[in-house]
C-alpha cells in the first residue's frame, strides 16, 4: 500500500500497553496520527489530526469512550469510529452501534486476526462486527420489535423512572412517593425488566430517548 492511500487512524485507549499493540498491528498499512488516553483528549486529537478511523476503548477515564464515539460520529465531517472493547454483551453492542452510530464493534480477544480488515471495512464505508458479537446483533434483529414499551409502564413507574434519572436512590424515591424503599427497589427491578436492560445508566438513556427527562 503506498502512503497516500494509507488510513489515517487515531489510537483511543486508556493502557499505554494496548495502544503499543494496536500500533504494531496496523502500523504497516496505516499511518498513526495519534494516541489518546482519554474521551476528551480523543476528540481533541480528532479534530487536530483529523483521522479516517478512531479504534476506540469504551472503557475511559472522562466523558467515556461510547459518549465520545457519539460526538465523533456527528461531528464534521463525520469520522468513522471502530469500538474496539473486551464486552461482548448484548447491551453493549447494541448501545454502541444503534445510540453510539460506530461503524464497528471488536472484541478485544478477536484483535489480532481481525483488528486490520476491521479498520479496512469502516475506512471504506462498511459496518464491521466483530464475529464473537456478529450472532448477538442478529439475534436481536430477529426478537419483536419493542418500539412501545413506554407504552406499557405505569404512572407510578414513570414516576420512579424520572426520579431514577435525576440520581435518587431506593430510600429518596420512597421519601418522594410515599412507598416503601422494599416497593422502590421492586419498581427498579420491574423497570429494568419491562425495558429489557441491565443497568440505571440503560435506564437513563431510554428515559432522555422518551423525553420522560431532557438531555441537557
Amino acid at each position: 500500500m503506498e502512503t497516500g492511500s494509507r488510513i489515517k487512524v487515531l489510537l483511543a485507549d486508556d493502557h499505554r500497553l494496548v495502544r503499543e499493540g494496536l500500533r504494531a498491528l496496523l502500523e504497516a498499512e496505516c499511518e498513526i496520527v495519534g494516541e489518546a488516553a482519554s474521551g476528551e483528549e480523543t476528540l481533541a486529537m480528532a479534530a487536530k489530526t483529523r483521522p479516517q478511523v478512531v479504534v476506540l476503548d469504551i472503557q475511559m477515564p472522562g466523558i467515556g469512550g461510547l459518549a465520545a464515539a457519539h460526538r465523533l460520529a456527528r461531528s464534521a465531517p463525520p469520522v468513522k469510529v471502530l469500538v474496539l472493547s473486551q464486552y461482548s454483551d448484548e447491551e453493549y453492542v447494541v448501545e454502541a452501534l444503534s445510540e453510539a452510530g460506530v461503524a464497528g464493534y471488536l472484541v478485544k480477544t478477536d484483535a489480532a486476526a481481525e483488528l486490520l480488515n476491521a479498520v479496512r471495512s469502516v475506512a471504506a464505508g462498511k459496518r464491521y462486527l466483530s464475529p464473537s458479537v456478529a450472532p448477538i446483533v442478529l439475534g436481536r434483529m430477529n426478537r419483536p420489535a419493542a418500539s412501545d414499551q413506554g407504552a406499557t409502564l405505569t404512572r407510578r413507574e414513570r414516576e420512579v423512572l424520572r426520579l431514577i434519572a435525576e440520581g435518587a436512590a431506593a430510600k429518596e424515591i420512597a421519601r418522594r412517593l410515599g412507598i416503601s424503599p422494599k416497593t422502590a427497589e421492586a419498581h427498579r427491578e420491574n423497570l429494568k425488566r419491562k425495558l429489557d436492560v441491565r443497568s440505571t445508566a440503560a435506564m437513563v438513556r431510554w428515559a432522555i430517548r422518551h423525553k420522560l427527562i431532557r438531555d441537557d
